[in-house]
């Protein structure tokens, strides 16, 4: 999907264009990237990353809890969908990282049968193609899913580092925290999910 950053210019493709490929297995598919107090990176501060791909040359992640300016309807009328649901003007769409936020990327549950998409893991799938926001203009998208703009990207080795350098906490991703939970709670509530207090800590180690 490519997203203008004006939404009133119509464009109807929702390929991604870039090469982005996504491993077999990777150590952290699947996980938060929780970041710690002490990360004053503006594009992480209190940020939660779900991490796509993590192997010997990178890794790659959307963050799920950092709004954008657009909402799904938004998008939507730019892809020149109609849609009949008033409630999507609500639904927000999420910056998933400082990298290429001119691109967008569905992040959901079930893997359906999509024209461009991947399985992160046996729970979690991203699809960037087009289709799949057409089923959700017409109510028969996914359950739940998150639309996100650009995404947040590691070359090889420094996330590991980041890792060491107690960066990042990290724990298995939550439907609830990703789905249920209000975006600024997600922070605390990630951390949670390894019974780590955030607000309560300078450095703490990460968890694999």
């Amino acid at each position: 999907m490519v997203v203008h950053r004006r939404v009133e210019h119509k464009d109807d493709s929702f390929a991604y264009n870039g090469r982005m490929t996504f491993p077999e297995s990777a150590t952290l598919a699947g996980q938060f990237l929780i970041a710690m107090p002490n990360l004053d990176d503006p594009s992480f501060n209190r940020g939660v990353t779900l991490v796509c791909q993590h192997n010997e040359e990178g890794a790659l992640g959307l963050l799920i809890n950092r709004q954008s300016e657009y909402s799904l309807a938004d998008i939507l009328e730019q892809m020149q969908l109609e849609y009949q649901a008033p409630e999507l003007a609500d639904v927000p769409v999420l910056i998933g990282g400082p990298l290429q936020q001119e691109r967008g990327f569905v992040l959901h549950e079930e893997p359906g049968y999509w024209e461009a998409s991947y399985r992160v893991n046996q729970t979690w799938s991203v699809t960037t193609s087009r289709d799949i926001l057409v089923a959700i203009a017409a109510g028969q998208g996914p359950a739940k899913a998150l639309l996100v703009l650009g995404y947040a990207g590691w070359d090889a080795g420094q996330l590991e580092q980041e890792l060491k350098d107690n960066a990042w906490l990290t724990a298995e991703a939550s439907h609830q925290v990703v789905f249920d939970t209000p975006l600024d709670r997600r922070w605390t509530a990630a951390a949670d999910l390894v019974g780590v207090d955030v607000n309560r800590l300078t450095a703490y180690p990460g968890h694999a």
